[in-house]
């Protein structure tokens, strides 16, 4: 198995955790927050969706679908289309209200963008240096990494939080 080879893995696993964290969740689901502070499923999926395609489109020389594909229009969103959900408010947060179709049509074009972009790499163009603000210098693999940990992480929450959110609703019987 070559590095690309495990970044393609690694990338089509997190398709899989997405789709679950938002497939067929109503409203409600996507929007529910465990207190007023909290991030909501359908603000962790854009986010994430967010930086896998600003992160990427960067890294790949191309422009994202979020613009591209005219996604930014579909959300409809009260931020700039450069926006990726970095310093965001509660009300922000909240203002993020997709369905679970849109949400994951969008994240299906990031990941198809994402995993076409990774099939073309090669040990060299990962090794290569991208970033020398850092010590040591970001190169082209490092970069993935902290993409990938990035998006796995919140994934990871708003299944957590799609969770939390049927069983509320279970409880209180909605």
């Amino acid at each position: 198995m070559t590095a690309t080879d495990l970044l393609l893995e690694a990338f089509g696993r997190l398709h899989d955790l997405v789709r679950g964290a938002v497939t067929d969740a109503s409203i409600d689901t996507l929007t529910y927050r465990t207190d007023a502070d909290a991030n909501t499923i359908a603000w962790l999926v854009w986010h994430l969706s967010r930086v896998q395609d600003d992160h990427l489109a960067e890294l790949a020389g191309t422009e994202q679908a979020w613009t591209r594909d005219g996604w930014a229009a579909r959300f409809a969103l009260p931020f700039d289309d450069d926006a990726t959900g970095y310093g965001q408010t509660p009300d922000d947060v909240f203002a993020v209200r997709p369905d679970a179709e849109l949400l994951a049509g969008y994240y299906d074009a990031v990941n198809a963008d994402s995993l076409g972009y990774l099939a073309t790499l090669t040990d060299t163009d990962l090794e290569e240096v991208i970033d020398r603000r850092w010590t040591p210098p970001v190169t082209r693999a490092a970069r993935l990494v902290s993409v990938l940990g990035d998006v796995m992480q919140h994934a990871g929450q708003a299944s957590f939080v799609r969770g939390i959110a049927e069983r509320a609703a279970a409880t209180s019987g909605r």
